[in-house]
């Protein structure tokens, strides 16, 4: 039995309005991820709220829980509906008067509602909750005992593991060994026959060990001599005629056997000690302690014949490092799978806002919570292809994994992009950080597939509000490129025909059925809900740059990563500022050499990055440092106007227009 599907109406973030939230769950591990406020914590909460936790936490309907809609009405009634499948014969014979019969499966239905009672100063209750079950809670009422059954596992978030495994009345650790299958067996202690070797003591009970550990301190002459001195002359002499009061020392001693099992318990403390040799090392940090209590809790979940092996964790790498977070996440992964007959599976809903863990989880498991609508990432329910789902099984790493926590995202194909881009931002005033857009850089490989991964199959439910700019090169080189870069020996070179040819020009899609407008709607064949492609105006990113107006730029750019290596290495062979002054000198005779013709100008410039003189990426970092000096009214002007239409459409907010705009730019 596994927990499918969560509904939730009028909770907290979670209105009421079609179509309502609805959260699909599969066996196994699901993430919910998304940035702050969408109401991750909230999917928790309403689990808890609805089976309630095993750690026995009392909860309480708050005023806040109570949805608030725009115009300020507070809703007057939450439902939380939860659903359980694929029952075993020994759980439907267990929950047999509360199923409902659906097609051809049969379902648990548990119906979580709280009616917010008029306000009156002499009223302690704020809500009236009730727990039915059926789709529309018109079958039985839950009873408790059956509802303790599905209590679930709950592991807060900023949680003081260290407090919550400290001896103590009603610790967690006594709660956890109190319901291990087990804690109960054993022989009662006889006074009159006592264990032989430590053989026989090993056969008692928790209690009887108690109990004969009681009867040894109380043969110690010391704690004998005491305990009569206490009698004798103190406890005789203070009581009225007629008592008969006796003092004795002694620990766990009151109560029947249950409760003496659990003031045992309660006095035991769970500690980390270092490897096999059992040595303490001393006082281990929160990350270590963490484990160890999440461990304690999957213990608990894969040995208990009874309870619901749910567990939910609000931020699991708190206090964890990112190879513990992976560690962590490969272990839950793999208890969720187990066919070990002594474990049961263990189902993990957790809350995240790690692009390591995001990393870590597969695809499929992600749940995306935007705008209070839940999106599962699940083939089927994406525009995802079953070979892009392998594809980014192999290649969404934590720095693509970011874009599950954006407000925006900009998907670029190279580092030069990735490294250039929140400097022109900022240039323009669109501070990347400041609007939650996070880079995505692909490194020329499936940008596409990326950029469906926020795609819904389904619009019925609504689409990601993400707005995803996706930026790429057009590779269509100017004409005369291709003898400059000595591809070609001239216009009549045999190679234009050649079908090996995998570079494309501009003569290309002039003389034939491809158009240019054609390529760069090929380019945004799969734009659609809040995704969109941005297509160089030409050839490349650089080239680009360099043709709209930052040919002196990319240029100086370029001749400083040619020489990066004399610049910034041990024994520097030459400074900036010679090589600079260089690069402008050649760039000014580069420029009386091409006259007008910008399109050779800037092939000539961009032959640096084609013949790999220069390093893309290093010269993108010289770039970024020679745009920090331009005024930013100038620099929009001198912008491919496709980079600054990406900028605006993954920041959400258009860059304002004045006179220059005009005249084809504007100030930032």
């Amino acid at each position: 039995m596994y927990l499918s599907e969560i509904t939730i109406n009028n909770f907290r973030q979670f209105g009421s309005d079609a179509p309502g939230f609805t959260l699909r769950l599969q066996p196994g591990v699901t993430a919910l991820v998304g940035e702050n406020d969408t109401g991750k914590s909230a999917v928790v909460d309403a689990v808890r709220y609805a089976l309630l936790t095993r750690d026995v936490d009392y909860i309480k309907v708050r005023p806040d829980d109570f949805h608030i809609a725009a115009d300020g009405t507070i809703a007057r009634e939450i439902t939380i509906r939860c659903r359980f499948s694929d029952l075993s014969t020994a759980e439907s014979g267990a929950f047999v008067e509360y199923l409902t019969r659906e097609q051809d499966e049969t379902s648990l239905y548990v119906l979580w509602e709280a009616r917010r009672l008029e306000e009156s100063p002499i009223r302690r209750r704020l809500a009236e909750v009730t727990v039915r079950t059926g789709p529309t809670g018109l079958g039985p009422v839950l009873d408790p005992a059956a509802r303790q059954h599905l209590s679930a596992a709950y592991l807060k978030p900023l949680r003081d593991a260290e407090r919550e495994m400290a001896p103590g009345p009603g610790s967690r650790l006594s709660q956890v060994l109190g319901s291990f299958p087990g804690i109960t067996d054993g022989e009662a202690f006889d006074a009159g026959k006592l264990p032989e070797d430590a053989a026989e003591a090993a056969k008692l009970s928790l209690a009887g060990m108690t109990d004969y550990l009681r009867h040894l301190v109380n043969q110690h002459h010391a704690v004998a001599n005491a305990q009569e001195s206490l009698n004798d002359d103190y406890l005789t002499r203070l009581v009225l005629s007629g008592e008969s009061l006796q003092g004795q020392i002694s620990f766990a001693e009151g109560g029947n056997e249950k409760a003496r099992l659990r003031q045992i318990l309660e006095r035991l403390q769970l500690d980390l000690l270092e490897g096999a040799s059992g040595q303490s090392r001393g006082r281990y940090g929160l990350g270590s302690n963490n484990l160890l209590y999440m461990a304690c809790e999957l213990l608990l979940l894969s040995k208990d014949p009874e309870g619901l092996p749910l567990l939910l964790i609000e931020e699991p790498e708190a206090h964890l490092h990112p190879q513990r977070q992976l560690r962590l996440m490969e272990f839950l992964a793999q208890r969720a799978q187990s066919k070990d007959p002594a474990s049961r599976p263990v189902q993990v809903l957790v809350t995240t806002h790690s692009p390591n863990l995001a990393s870590k989880i597969p695809l499929k498991n992600l749940v995306l919570i935007d705008k209070q609508r839940a999106y599962s990432l699940a083939p089927g329910q994406t525009n995802l292809s079953t070979s892009d789902y392998r594809f980014l099984e192999r290649f969404l790493d934590s720095t693509k994994a970011n874009l599950f926590f954006a407000r925006g995202v900009l998907v670029v194909e190279g580092d030069a992009e990735a490294i250039l881009m929140p400097t022109i931002a900022n240039k323009l005033d669109r501070d990347l950080t400041k609007y939650g857009v996070s880079i995505v850089n692909v490194g020329g490989t499936g940008l596409r597939r990326y950029a469906k991964i926020l795609q819904r199959h389904d619009l019925s439910g609504g689409y990601p509000s993400i707005p995803v700019a996706c930026m790429t090169d057009m590779d269509v080189m100017p004409d005369c490129a291709p003898q400059i870069l000595d591809l070609v020996a001239d216009d009549t070179d045999a190679k234009w025909m050649s079908p090996k040819r995998r570079w494309k020009a501009v003569r290309d899609f002039t003389s034939g059925k491809q158009t240019l407008d054609g390529r760069k709607a090929d380019l945004s064949r799969d734009d659609g809900q809040s995704v969109k492609t941005f297509v160089s105006d030409a050839w490349t990113f650089e080239y680009d740059l360099a043709f709209a107006g930052l040919a002196k730029e990319v240029y100086v750019a370029a001749s400083l990563a040619a020489k990066d290596d004399h610049l910034t290495g041990v024994t520097k062979l030459m400074s900036r500022e010679e090589v600079e002054a260089a690069a402008l000198a050649e760039f000014e005779q580069m420029q009386t050499a091409a006259g007008r013709d910008n399109e050779v100008l800037c092939t000539n410039i961009y032959s640096l990055f084609a013949s790999r003189t220069a390093s893309k990426a290093v010269a993108a970092q010289y770039l970024a440092e020679l745009l920090e000096k331009r005024n930013a009214k100038e620099l929009r002007t001198a912008l491919p106007a496709y980079v600054v239409e990406a900028i605006e459409y993954a920041t959400g907010s258009p860059l304002p227009k004045d006179d220059a705009s005009a005249e084809g730019g504007a100030s930032a």
